[in-house]
């Protein structure tokens, strides 16, 4: 036994569970390259400036969560601890938005790390698929992509999920909440980090989960009654749109989300069968985000999903994913001549697109056809001496025990019609 073991906080991802994982990615980008999303990929790690200036120097994640290091040459790193503002200094960097028409849209998948204590649902390497709108203030696509994730978890055949929807206003109204609010906390028991976090960013302590602070916040000032006439408008848009769609959500006045550069809409999809952790994904519009990283006015919304905690859901619902089969079709030579022939009938069956597995290393009848069970396959393909001199070999239907004989020439198209 090895003894080295994967880092607290993270897991490996193994077969079969991992098919699982594979699936729901493939539902949630599904929806997303149907419309219009391209996909793509950044590197593991970014500059730790690129996060403190987007995501936001008052957030937990910055402060207490980042993974941050020197490397030898003195650049500042930090392994990304979200996917937005990597996938918006990408674009900026290949003036994406220069060469097409706004708005930029972009999918992504991928890992992500924050130095968080373990729990279930809470990972420190935890993966995410998302979703970026790049250069267009509309809320239109503030509506698109909530639909998209809605549909999406539908796919999958969630149903016990809610979306949470608020609006934090712009930069005109905002700073009126903000004095507001920021005037409201100061009269509150916080201990100095609190205190500190409100001068800061105020909205972040809406967001602190800590019961003795969440009893004091119950007479808070909304910033719904602070949203000035153009925002009110924007988000009763975004609202029309959803529900015209079909798609219902629930208002929540206090949804702020853990990060500064959120604008406007923003909405949170939870589940109520994962405890506390009860976030499985969520986004909102960050209309000034290019600007806090040195690019120019875009206005931009987007959100990511979480695998793993969808995955968490799908087993809170009870919910069985109907799956590829890994192997369809396993042969098993006896002798050497039958090892070649299957061989090469096995790459056959896989050009043509039928997963196709091989008894490997040798074995006997007895063992191969062990193998054979633990695939998962639905037909065996076995072939002795015997049978490959009368041209044949045997084909078992592993459901039904039938066995038939099928000409060697005539095997691969069998399996076709028979596996459609």
């Amino acid at each position: 036994m090895s003894t080295f073991q994967a880092p607290k906080g993270t897991y490996d991802l193994l077969p079969p569970d991992s098919a699982r994982y594979l699936a729901v990615r493939e539902a949630i980008a599904a929806p997303l390259r149907n419309s219009g999303y391209g996909y793509i990929e950044t590197p593991g790690f970014e500059s730790v400036e690129l996060f403190a200036r987007g995501v936001g120097e008052s957030t937990d994640i910055v402060t207490k969560e980042m993974y941050a290091f020197e490397t030898k040459g003195g650049d500042r790193l930090a392994l990304r601890p979200e996917g937005t503002a990597s996938v918006l200094r990408a674009a900026l960097e290949a003036n994406l938005h220069k060469v097409g028409n706004l708005p930029v849209k972009l999918w992504y998948s991928g890992s992500y790390y924050r130095y968080e204590r373990p729990q279930k649902g809470r990972y420190r390497h935890f993966s995410q698929v998302g979703a970026e709108a790049i250069g267009a203030e509309d809320p239109a696509l503030d509506a698109e992509l909530i639909i998209l994730a809605d549909q999406a978890y539908r796919s999958l055949g969630l149903r016990n999920f809610r979306i949470l929807l608020n609006s934090l206003g712009d930069k005109e109204c905002r700073p009126v909440y903000r004095a507001a609010l920021q005037d409201f906390l100061r009269g509150l028991d916080l201990d100095e980090d609190t205190l500190r976090r409100a001068e800061i960013n105020p909205l972040r302590v809406l967001d602190d989960k800590r019961e003795s602070v969440q009893k004091q916040l119950g007479d808070a000032p909304l910033l719904r009654d602070h949203l000035c006439d153009a925002c009110k408008a924007y988000h009763e848009e975004v609202r029309e749109l959803i529900t015209g769609a079909g798609v219902a959500f629930e208002d929540d006045l206090k949804l702020v989300r853990g990060l500064d550069y959120y604008t406007r809409t923003t909405f949170e999809f939870v589940h109520d069968g994962l405890g506390s952790q009860s976030a499985v994904g969520g986004g909102g519009r960050y209309d000034g985000l290019s600007e806090m990283i040195g690019g120019p006015a875009l206005p931009s919304v987007g959100w990511a999903l979480g695998v793993d905690r969808t995955v968490l859901a799908l087993e809170a619902e009870g919910i069985e994913l109907e799956l590829p089969a890994a192997t369809s079709v396993f042969a098993v030579p006896l002798g050497d001549e039958a090892r070649r022939l299957l061989f090469t009938k096995v790459t056959e069956l896989r050009k043509v697109g039928i997963a196709a597995d091989f008894a490997y290393g040798g074995k006997g009848l007895k063992g191969a056809m062990k193998n054979a069970n633990r695939s998962g396959a639905r037909y065996t393909v076995v072939a002795g001496e015997r049978d490959l001199a009368e041209g044949v070999v045997q084909l078992k239907d592993m459901e039904s025990g039938e066995q038939v004989a099928v000409g060697v020439n005539e095997i691969v198209a069998e399996l076709e019609a028979r596996l459609g």
